[in-house]
């Protein structure tokens, strides 16, 4: 299974610190590291260009990397600077009309409605949410019942940033897919502690980031973008790299999802992407997802055994982010309390889940998020520190 000791000296800040806050931004390994170090040298000896050159088939093969962890093909990811970008270049490249429905979850992320607001203001097209069923996930008999001839996209968060709940977003897909709606998955804080079959869910593009269960570096994101659907996408913007000026009057889009790319990047941070994919994929995506859900389940019976906490999750088998409120508590409060006690944690405002916070009265809540390389003891740790911060 994961040889926990290998893993954990690959993660030397783990002999110092609890580690709980990899919804955030996860500790990078030892190789995902050592890439990016290597290559920074590497540029600080030849240059910028001519480093890139000499590294030129380990960058290309950052794009076999994440098609293998999302079971997709190469030439439909393109790799970009983050998973706000990522899904910005597939949403903005859609065409919207007056009257035209955006269909979305209660647990969708600000970045993303903000986005749709900023569209229905410029077009007329309208944004329905999906409510809920009895469990917090999104409810499929009521997405069903408002699909019509209006609705242009189905566009939902996976796993939501304020806690556990996990979409169905493979049911989703199955109902876009028949009904030939362009599908748009933010699989951010899903990729790298869930299996992703882009097939399988039946997403049309993905987006996700490199710095949170993927344990690469900050500044990182990649777009997956089905083959089919590639070519009736123009990007929103574009440089001489997705689409070659080919005569004074005229460029032609890539092929492939690197027209969603520009020609300049990190060369760096991406050879630390491929690096940090490549280590999950040997580790295997079945284990990590396993172990994830082992830790947090772990973290949830802990906390439902002290008073005066709530736990604040949703959904039938919420996944490795647990949320929770403390009573006589502050959020902020209590991540400053448990980082005093050598235990990193963190909180999520309302904000940045809005239609949720607001349909569940949510304050801000404490964000604990496990992974892989935690221990079943920096998981007791938190619990008793928590204990007896609890009122009496």
């Amino acid at each position: 299974m994961i040889d926990i000791n290998r893993i954990r000296a690959d993660t030397p800040a783990a002999s110092r610190l609890a580690y709980l806050h990899n919804a955030g931004a996860a500790l990078m390994p030892v190789p995902v590291a050592e890439v990016m170090k290597q290559h920074i040298d590497l540029e600080s000896e030849v240059g910028g260009y001519a480093a890139a050159d000499l590294e030129a088939d380990r960058l290309d093969a950052v794009y076999g990397s994440v098609a293998r962890l999302l079971k997709a093909a190469p030439d439909e990811i393109a790799l970009v600077e983050n998973a706000t970008v990522a899904w910005q270049m597939a949403f903005y490249a859609l065409e919207f009309r007056k009257g035209d429905r955006i269909l979305t979850a209660e647990a969708e992320y600000a970045a993303n409605y903000v986005a749709f607001l900023q569209v229905a203001k410029r077009t007329g097209a309208i944004i329905d949410v999906v409510p809920s069923d009895s469990s917090g996930e999104l409810d499929i008999q009521a997405l069903e019942r408002m699909i019509d001839e209006r609705v242009k996209l189905i566009a939902i968060t996976w796993v939501p940033t304020n806690g556990g709940l996990v979409n169905p977003a493979a049911a989703i897909g199955k109902i876009a897919r028949a009904r030939g709606i362009p599908y748009l998955l933010d699989a951010c804080q899903a990729v790298g502690q869930m299996t992703v079959d882009v097939e399988a869910i039946g997403c049309d593009m993905l987006s996700a980031t490199g710095r949170k269960f993927l344990r690469g570096p900050r500044g990182t994101g990649f777009l997956y973008v089905r083959r089919a659907m590639l070519q009736q996408l123009e990007p929103p913007m574009i440089d001489h790299f997705a689409a070659p000026w080919v005569s004074r009057d005229e460029y032609r889009l890539r092929d492939d999802a690197r027209r969603f790319e520009t020609w300049e990047n990190n060369y760096a941070a991406r050879l630390g992407l491929g690096a940090a994919v490549d280590y999950a994929l040997d580790i295997g995506i079945g284990p990590i997802e396993q172990r994830c859900r082992l830790l947090a389940d772990r973290l949830r019976s802990g906390l439902a055994a002290i008073g005066g906490i709530r736990i604040r999750d949703l959904g039938r088998a919420p996944g490795a982010i647990v949320s929770f409120t403390m009573e006589g508590h502050q959020a902020d409060a209590v991540v400053e309390s448990a980082l005093a006690a050598g235990i990193t944690i963190g909180a999520s405002d309302p904000a940045s889940t809005r239609i949720d916070a607001e349909v569940r009265s949510l304050p801000p809540v404490v964000r604990a998020s496990p992974h892989y390389y935690n221990t079943e003891a920096e998981i007791d740790r938190l619990i008793g520190h928590l204990a007896a911060l609890a009122p009496r």
